[in-house]
């Protein structure tokens, strides 16, 4: 029943022969939405959801999430509202100030 998948696996040597990779990388999330049914209200658990969003963004634009919410928390109330894009995770290295 199986044979041409385990063919293709064979036959494709780029193939991973298990998920590992990929259930590793989405581990974290799953913890997360488990963590948020105890955020205490649902406010509680949009902002958890929010951060913990914030701080993956981080980790995928290889940024130092310290650093980043610090320069954040630092500049936000000067910053203005048509160029908080520019504190994004994503953006951040780009518009930081050197």
């Amino acid at each position: 029943k199986r044979w041409a998948g385990l063919s293709a696996y064979v036959l494709h040597g780029q193939m991973e022969i298990d998920n590992n990779l990929v259930e590793n990388a989405v581990r974290p999330l799953a913890i997360g939405r488990k963590n948020y049914l105890f955020a205490g209200s649902h406010n509680a658990a949009e902002m958890t959801a929010a951060m913990y969003s914030f701080m993956a963004s981080c980790k995928k634009n290889n940024l130092n999430e310290f650093d980043w919410l610090k320069d954040v928390f630092e500049r936000i109330q000067s910053h203005k509202q048509k160029n908080l894009y520019q504190l994004l995770p994503s953006n951040w290295k780009e518009y930081r100030p050197k």
